[in-house]
């Protein structure tokens, strides 16, 4: 249906809910929905479609009137009507089964909807599968996820969560309802629910992207949007999953490695240049790359970040015969490089499924780490990154880099009234939360150097920041207030261009007159390629705004992601003094070369530096540097394509019907103070 009606829905839902977000072995496949269905799928006959789309319409109309008349989130209903809508946006043939879904998905959006009307939800008490959902504050669409609630589930007591992350599938219109379909038994009391102890997540994931990017983010709005509705032991969480399920443990699970008590991953792959090689039909070899795609894959790449299983403990398992068996070898020898040793059951004779009696010595060492739950005061802590995307472990925030993209490395242990610090790598500014410790410290040892914190630190100080200036560590903050200010690259504004659409974004079109018409005419295609793009591959409607219709909310809580020129956009021409290029009617200023501004076109990310708009992004003329080519293969190749910045050539010839395209000429990174090198 019509975008608007979604913008309205989507707006009925956040009126009535409260935004939450802090910090599986299901293996899907497009063949796999229907065992046994005979009839190969025909497109829809004019008949079926107008019957289809007139009781979508009907549907939607109704989730309308109860979202306008009821109290509650109707989300739970909504996520029926949106799996519907995609399916008829982009598949052509349906089989008897899926007709099937279709109607099914009608009939449960119209019971949901009604018991919503009456202040009802049996769902929210009901044990077994269930299919749920959340409205995503990256932009704000509907988005579903699988829950298995066990027989002795007790709401007076915290419980253990199991977040299981699905595999491999090709995006289609399809997914959602194929997706729900294993989770959605009805809303009836299940009579044999399964007796597990703990709740079981299965995050959607935005479908098919290793879980990154939005992914990621599905992945903790999920366990958020669980949060909000059970009684979660938060220090016993357990991440896990097989085949791109496992590869999206390894990746969130070695980054996050606080927010997880243990990680099961079953068969996936750790890193990009030799998963690529792998012997497939349908794999890319990657081959040698750019230096600045080179260097995102460290951003990427889950084995760099094998020490951080110090952390958290890992049980992996592998088939014997897994034409992938090598990606934990390659693991194993990580762990062994950083002192660790890797637990991978081998299944003997098995290719890449998952054996039983493999999975359930796995659940079975899992829950022995379960059983101790996590220790969030620890006393040593040893933590390695590569960019301040993942840059928090524990009591430990790393706020600065030498340099993005490089290995950072952290390791420290409190000994006595000192925290002993070895001296960090590629660190510059980091945070200690002292009221994390076992016990508070007075002295910082940080390799050489003594820092003797003030006699105003207490218990209840929230953090030390430590700086290093001049080749020397101080104290960079009053360790009693915690107050501090950090300019240059830091948490959650250090690039590359593809970060912005992981939290909160809008799009803003510009409606002036274009310094040069060519540059517009391309800005608008990309703009409109990015927008198909997004809802193709990232389940939703892209936010796009004019120019003259962006607020002060949007200034205030949205990265602003502009496309146009200075002439055709007024929020580019209000930055444009603040931002590292120099852009005129005439030519264009980049990483000291010029270049005409007739056929080229500058796109990149920076901190916004308007006001109003504190830890925020604005990019400049860009969505995801991958594009459909790499959507629509594998997911590894997801990676970013242009880094921080680029400089794009442009054809003003181009035929206004013909694909939208540009040439790079240059593209890198800025440096850790936003600066063009």
């Amino acid at each position: 249906m019509a975008k608007r009606f979604w913008n309205r829905i989507v707006s009925l839902v956040l009126s009535i809910t409260v935004p939450l977000f802090c910090a599986s072995t299901l293996v899907l496949g497009t063949g796999s929905h229907a065992a046994g269905q005979s009839a190969a799928p025909q497109p829809l006959t004019q008949e079926q479609r107008a019957t289809l789309e007139g009781e979508l319409k009907s549907l939607e109309a109704t989730l309308k009137s109860v979202a306008e008349q009821s109290k509650r989130s109707i989300v739970d209903a909504a996520i029926f009507a949106k799996g519907i809508n995609w399916a008829l946006s982009y598949d052509k043939e349906f089989s008897a089964a899926d007709i099937a879904l279709f109607k099914k998905a009608m009939v449960r959006g119209a019971e949901r909807a009604t018991q919503i009307k009456a202040n009802e939800s049996p769902w929210s008490t009901r044990r077994g599968k269930l299919a749920l959902g959340y409205i995503s504050q990256i932009d704000q669409s509907v988005q579903p996820y699988g829950l298995i609630v066990p027989k002795g589930y007790d709401q007076t007591r915290p419980t253990r969560l199991d977040v299981v992350l699905h595999g491999s599938t090709r995006p289609v219109g399809l997914s959602e309802l194929r997706f729900m379909a294993r989770f959605d038994e009805g809303d009836a009391v299940n009579p044999a629910p399964p007796d597990l102890p703990f709740i079981e997540l299965h995050p959607l994931g935005r479908v098919e992207n290793c879980y990154r990017w939005a992914g990621e983010t599905d992945v903790f709005e999920a366990i958020e949007d669980v949060c909000r509705r059970y009684n979660i032991d938060r220090d016993r969480i357990v991440l896990r999953g097989m085949s791109m399920g496992a590869s999206g443990t390894w990746h969130l699970g070695l980054k996050h490695p606080d927010r997880f008590v243990a990680l099961g991953p079953y068969c996936g792959y750790v890193d990009t240049h030799r998963f690529s090689e792998t012997p497939l039909p349908n794999f890319v070899k990657i081959g040698q790359l750019p230096e600045h795609q080179e260097l995102a894959l460290h951003m990427l790449d889950s084995v760099d970040y094998a020490a951080n299983a110090g952390v958290v403990p890992t049980i992996a398992c592998m088939g014997e015969k897994d034409i992938f068996f090598d990606a934990h070898v390659i693991m194993g020898q990580a762990f062994q490089k950083e002192g660790l040793k890797l637990v991978n059951l081998i299944s003997p004779g098995t290719g890449h499924v998952i054996d039983p009696v493999t999975h359930a010595e796995q659940m079975r060492q899992i829950a022995s780490y379960v059983e101790k739950g996590l220790n969030r005061k620890p006393s040593a802590l040893r933590f390695v990154t590569w960019t301040l995307k993942y840059s928090r472990c524990d009591w430990l925030q790393i706020l600065g880099l030498e340099k993005h993209y490089a290995r950072a490395e952290f390791f420290a242990a409190l000994k006595g009234d000192a925290l002993e610090i070895a001296e960090p790598l590629n660190i510059t500014r980091f945070a200690i939360q002292t009221a994390q410790l076992p016990h508070l410290p007075r002295v910082f040892r940080i390799g050489d150097t003594e820092l003797k914190l003030p006699d105003s630190l207490n218990a209840q100080s929230p953090l030390v920041v430590v700086e290093r200036r001049d080749n020397q560590w101080h104290l960079a903050a009053d360790a009693s207030s915690g107050k501090m200010s950090i300019t240059g690259k830091r948490p959650g504004l250090q690039g590359p261009i593809d970060d912005a659409f992981t939290t909160p974004f809008l799009c803003v079109r510009g409606t002036g007159t274009a310094w040069n018409p060519a540059v517009q005419t391309y800005c608008d295609a990309s703009l409109k390629r990015f927008e198909n793009e997004w809802r193709h591959y990232f389940r939703g409607d892209l936010p796009i705004k004019d120019d003259t219709a962006v607020t002060e909310e949007d200034l205030r809580t949205r990265n602003l992601i502009l496309f146009g020129d200075p002439g055709s956009n007024t929020w580019i021409a209000k930055a444009l003094p603040q931002l590292p290029v120099t852009w005129t009617r005439e030519s264009i200023r980049m990483a000291g070369h010029d270049y005409p501004s007739a056929q080229h076109v500058p796109a990149f990310i920076a901190p916004n530096p308007l006001p109003g708009a504190p830890e925020h992004y604005i990019v400049i003329n860009s969505g995801h540097t991958f594009r459909e080519a790499e959507l629509a293969k594998v997911n590894y190749l997801l990676f970013p394509r242009w880094g921080d910045w680029a400089v794009l050539k442009i054809d003003p010839t181009r035929p206004e019907n013909a694909p939208v395209s540009e040439e790079v000429l240059q593209a890198g990174y800025f440096n850790e103070q936003w600066k063009l090198p």
